[in-house]
């Protein structure tokens, strides 16, 4: 399965559960394309100590999985691209909706 995620949000907890989930689906073989959207582009600089969101980036880092990140969302908070965030656009995000066969959004 192509499972896509979109996180809308940069709630440590929210954030984490939406990782947790593609992490699942990538460990069960599944496909996984992530695009970051509103203050999700923020996703890199989050710091929690209950809801470890750096250690499952770590891990979609080391799978090559993605993460875009919509380029205006990230230019309204003066962020580069910088880290595993890819600045895109929504003709990427609706191309990676056309591509997967679900898609679940959180935020």
């Amino acid at each position: 399965m192509k499972l896509g995620i979109i996180i809308n949000t940069n709630n440590p907890e929210t954030v984490w559960n939406a990782l947790r989930l593609g992490s699942a689906a990538l460990d069960d073989g599944h496909k996984v394309s992530v695009f970051l959207i509103g203050s999700g582009v923020e996703i890199e600089k989050i710091r929690d100590e209950t809801f470890n969101v750096t250690e499952l980036l770590k891990k979609f880092a080391r799978k090559e999985v993605s993460l875009l990140g919509c380029g205006t969302c990230m230019g309204l908070r003066h962020q580069d691209e910088a880290g595993i965030i890819l600045k895109s656009n929504l003709t990427d995000l609706l191309k990676m909706i056309a591509d997967s066969d679900k898609v679940v959004t959180f935020g």
